[in-house]
């Protein structure tokens, strides 16, 4: 009997554990399923982590992914849970069941050989020619249209409104984000 219930219960956690481990984008419902994909080896860089990542934490909203991605994008980094409750404006106690799967990994921002990558619906077309992959003519072009026809969502849709080839946009990822 006992042996029929942990049969199950596993034939249960496999879709789960399957589905934690394959699905980026899986938000996690509770402690135990923190649990288990911190046991899987799931973490979150939180000097890197996307809005999709911050997506994956059970209570966190919308506008608090955005924020901490934002945030991240400009250079600001988090040493531990306690920064992450100050820029949420949250009580450390509610984040601290995510730090088994937070990983506060550190990063040089002040290599000078490093760029760092810009938002194109915020940048002049001065800044944009300073991006090794951007001249004259393409900075216009990305201003221009984004004046015409509004921001651009993401790196597809600059590609799109300024018809660009695959190899440019390749280029141009490093040094975007959006």
């Amino acid at each position: 009997m006992l042996k029929r219930l942990r049969s199950g219960l596993v034939s249960q956690l496999s879709p789960l554990r399957s589905r934690i481990l394959n699905d980026p984008y899986y938000r996690l419902q509770s402690l135990e399923e923190i649990a288990l994909a911190a046991s899987l080896g799931v973490k979150i860089d939180v000097n890197q982590a996307t809005i999709d990542d911050w997506l994956r934490l059970p209570g966190i909203s919308i506008h608090q992914a955005r924020s901490l991605a934002t945030l991240t994008q400009a250079g600001v980094q988090f040493y531990g849970l306690e920064d992450l409750a100050a820029a949420l404006n949250l009580p450390l106690q509610r984040l601290k069941f995510f730090q088994p799967i937070l990983q506060f990994c550190y990063y040089d921002t002040e290599k000078s050989n490093q760029i760092q990558p810009i938002n194109p619906n915020h940048t002049s077309i001065e800044q944009l020619t300073r991006l090794p992959v951007v001249d004259l003519y393409l900075a216009r072009a990305i201003v221009q249209q984004r004046q015409k026809a509004g921001p651009y969502r993401n790196l597809a849709d600059l590609q799109q409104r300024l018809t660009l080839p695959a190899s440019l946009t390749a280029k141009l990822m490093h040094y975007l984000c959006f």
